[in-house]
């Protein structure tokens, strides 16, 4: 159930409106302590959808929540967990998303 809930859940956060994807990045920097290591059979869906257009958003409400939810999941998260998913937006991700990707792997 947790896979239907986040599999709608992710969509908000590439909603082209602006503020319904700012309130979808900062309910899951909610949630990420909430469910902690529960949310490993998601988090290979999350995090490109977290990441793709809200770490290069030139809005800065936008830039803002996703910094916080990637420092969230590094904070509640086991760190193996993040390790390939990061590794892989890093590797493909280009401007801020790429340097802010590169210094969390780091």
């Amino acid at each position: 159930i947790l896979f239907q809930i986040f599999d709608a859940f992710k969509s908000r956060l590439h909603d082209s409106n602006s503020k319904v994807n700012q309130i979808a990045l900062e309910t899951l920097h909610k949630m990420i302590p909430l469910l902690k290591d529960n949310l490993s059979p998601v988090i290979n869906m999350l995090i490109p959808a977290i990441v793709d257009n809200n770490l290069n958003s030139k809005n800065p409400r936008i830039y803002a929540a996703a910094t916080n939810v990637i420092q969230a999941l590094c904070q509640h998260l086991d760190n193996y967990l993040l390790l390939q998913p990061f590794c892989t937006k890093a590797q493909f991700l280009s401007g801020r998303a790429k340097q802010d990707m590169t210094e969390r792997l780091a």
